[in-house]
């Protein structure tokens, strides 16, 4: 069998190297540079074209570069082949760590102090004591989240597509409750895997829900925020102020106006970046599980497509 990387948009030199040392019995090829397509069984991808997958005849099985299978259209792959993704304990430490942050930055009025400062302005205020946090999406990280903000003192409530349940936390998956939580929601972090029906979920009528102290924090994907319905609720006083980790294109382009809105705090997909020996690792051992006819580990539900 044959292993195929097929990821777009970065150098997977390291990536390649460290697989074909945990896999030495195994041809490891990185799109488009294959010699025989037809021993392709295994692909590592994010972002793959569209039009490789019907050169794979005999694909058994395509693990996403990432928590998120996003960046894969399951409808063009057949019925067969097993779907997995990479789960990552320190991805889960990364983002509890930066929603954490995140939260606490803007509780204490840090963006208020950094732009005054810019115009010599002394002027002192005490923090927000806003402390109830709601969380869209409640999986593993959203659970590590929740587990760190619980420990600083934060009110927590959920919500999830499925019955979850964590102590001390107040979780929901009715959609019909979520705008009367919406309505409590001090800080709301969006975690939800991208599917259809979770796409644009952060628009004019979701935000209309929280009340106008609320902040916005996204480190899911872009595509959840409508994002001319996010300026106008941030410009309209119907929303304090938000943290984006994640948008609709990236690089961000040079003219889009978060840049600039002092309302805005953004970073570049940093929140929670997968650790290369962990995902080689996983991949590595999933490559095993298929040789020997075994499960392989974190498969996706191709159904809910998560």
């Amino acid at each position: 069998m044959s292993v195929l990387v097929a990821i777009s948009g970065r150098d997977c030199s390291k990536i390649m190297t460290a697989l074909e040392a945990k896999l030495p019995d195994v041809k490891i090829s990185q799109w488009p540079h294959c010699d025989n397509l037809n021993d392709i069984e295994f692909v590592l991808a994010w972002l793959a074209p569209e039009d490789m997958w019907v050169q794979l005849p005999n694909l058994k099985a395509v693990s996403s570069f990432g928590a998120g299978i996003d960046s894969i259209d399951l409808n063009v792959l057949p019925k067969n082949v097993v779907v997995t993704r990479i789960v990552d304990e320190n991805l889960a430490h990364d983002m509890a760590e930066y929603v954490l942050a995140h939260i606490l930055a803007h509780k204490l009025r840090l963006k208020e102090y950094i732009l005054k400062q810019q115009d010599n302005q002394w002027c002192p205020k005490r923090s927000y004591r806003d402390k109830h946090v709601v969380i869209l999406g409640f999986g593993e990280l959203g659970q590590a989240c929740a587990t760190r903000l619980l420990i600083n003192n934060f009110s927590v409530s959920a919500f999830s597509q499925s019955a979850k349940s964590m102590a001390d936390v107040n979780c929901i998956h009715q959609q019909a409750a979520l705008p009367n939580l919406l309505n409590k929601a001090d800080y709301l972090v969006c975690l939800l895997p991208l599917t259809p029906q979770t796409k644009g979920i952060i628009d004019r009528n979701l935000l209309a829900h929280l009340p106008p102290h609320a902040v916005l924090i996204n480190v899911s994907r872009g595509q959840h925020v409508v994002e001319k319905d996010l300026l106008h609720a941030l410009d309209q006083q119907q929303l304090r102020a938000a943290t984006l980790d994640v948008f609709t294109q990236e690089p961000l382009g040079d003219e889009h106006p978060f840049w600039q809105h002092p309302k805005i705090t953004l970073t570049p997909h940093c929140a929670a970046l997968s650790d290369l020996d962990s995902v080689t690792t996983q991949i590595a051992q999933n490559v095993e599980r298929l040789k020997l006819g075994l499960d392989l580990n974190h498969q996706v539900d191709r159904t809910k497509g998560y």
